[in-house]
């Protein structure tokens, strides 16, 4: 998968959580999901959960921690892809 594909896959998932705020369009690779875009801890678990289920894939507690970024969290996908 291109991570073009991966990163407008990753912002459709995340888009929703985002405060009215928050311009979707706005949001990049450096994004950092509670600093910058203000995802709240509930919404964030409710991100990963979303993309266990479109990646087919199982996020760990350590990856939760390890996703501050946009960009983190295409990383991990990846890396949980090749596994």
């Amino acid at each position: 998968m291109k991570n073009t594909e991966s990163y407008k896959e990753v912002l459709e998932i995340i888009s929703p959580y985002l405060p009215e705020d928050i311009d979707p369009k706005s949001v990049t690779l450096n994004s950092h999901l509670i600093d910058e875009l203000n995802i709240n801890s509930a919404h964030l678990v409710d991100i990963v959960l979303d993309l266990e289920d479109r990646y087919d894939i199982q996020l760990e507690d350590d990856d939760m921690q390890q996703m501050q970024t946009v960009g983190d969290a295409l990383s991990i996908i990846a890396a949980k892809k090749e596994k």
